[in-house]
């Protein structure tokens, strides 16, 4: 990550300097997003760090939501970005400026070689770390605008129109534009708590149901706390009354859980089905679709007003 930063800056001077020499929109647009993408390596960096930290009494969790953080200032600072390219190629398109084509060649290509040295490098961390990912979508958007900015060079070289510049920096601005929206989108998702991307939520519920021993599940709720964290909640009702018994059911859920989805950090809560009022079993997924048992074995239980659950 630090050596794809330094090279990332690298790119960042040297297409600033052949975007003035050459007068191409198209060149500094593409620094411009290199500019974001030292930045959001940078805060990817920061992040990787502090998620690191040990919890304490005030940061129970740790600090592992920074990476989500940091996510979605990268994703802001996109959208800052391509509205500049948008409106800097709105006044070229009204008066096209002349373009050098053959320093533009030169640096595009450079920029493209060490953008894709960058983006093996990013690749294996990519497809774990939310944060790491929109540091990875910079560098994909900036090696598809080098692209770009090769190609308009050269039919500037071949048929001298100035129109291909601005037309090219908006491309790279809605390519800019449409990573944002993806980064964005997936840490907004992390921060309300949804449910994790990829993970059926009933589908969970039905694996822990199949578990021998769980006769009814409710207030199933899973989140994710950061991109390698999926964390789980729930109340079991079983069939046995024996603490062993619910020792055993408690390793198969987990087991389950961590094998099929990755999901390793849980909360069970189990309950006796004695335990159960008739209004309490009311909607609650059952193995049997019948009515759980009521009994007067837990009388303490009884005295508990029932609790708004989610069915399943």
């Amino acid at each position: 990550m630090w050596l794809a930063l330094i090279m990332t800056g690298f790119i960042f001077i040297i297409e600033v300097a052949g975007g003035i020499l050459a007068n191409s929109l198209a060149l500094l647009s593409d620094a411009g997003h290199l500019f974001a993408d030292s930045m959001a390596i940078g805060f990817s960096l920061a992040a990787l760090y502090l998620a690191g930290l040990p919890a304490n009494p005030r940061k129970t969790f740790g600090y592992h939501r920074v990476e989500i953080l940091a996510a979605i200032l990268n994703g802001l600072s996109l959208l800052v970005i391509s509205t500049l390219i948008f409106w800097e190629a709105y006044q070229r398109i009204g008066a096209p400026e002349e373009v050098k084509s053959l320093p533009l060649l030169v640096v595009a290509v450079v920029g493209l070689a060490i953008n894709l040295w960058v983006l093996l490098m990013l690749h294996p961390m990519a497809r774990h770390n939310l944060n790491v990912r929109s540091a990875f979508l910079h560098v994909i958007g900036d090696m598809l605008s080098s692209i770009g900015v090769i190609a308009g060079a050269v039919i500037i070289t071949l048929t001298g129109n100035r129109l291909v510049d601005p037309i090219i920096s908006i491309l790279i601005g809605l390519m800019i534009l449409r990573g944002a929206y993806g980064v964005l989108r997936d840490a907004v998702h992390i921060l309300l708590e949804g449910s994790p991307i990829g993970i059926d939520l009933r589908a969970v519920a039905a694996d822990i149901l199949a578990t021998p021993g769980v006769s009814a599940i409710s207030d199933l709720h899973i989140w994710t706390l950061s991109s390698r964290n999926n964390m789980l909640m729930a109340n079991l009702t079983i069939a046995g009354d024996s603490p062993h018994f619910g020792r055993k059911i408690l390793d198969r859920v987990n087991a389950v859980l961590a094998e099929k989805y990755g999901i390793r950090h849980t909360t069970l809560q189990l309950e006796c089905e004695c335990c159960r009022k008739p209004a309490e079993s009311a909607g609650r997924t059952e193995k049997n679709g019948g009515p759980l048992t009521d009994n007067t074995c837990c009388n303490l239980q009884n005295n508990i007003p029932p609790r708004n659950n989610t069915s399943f």
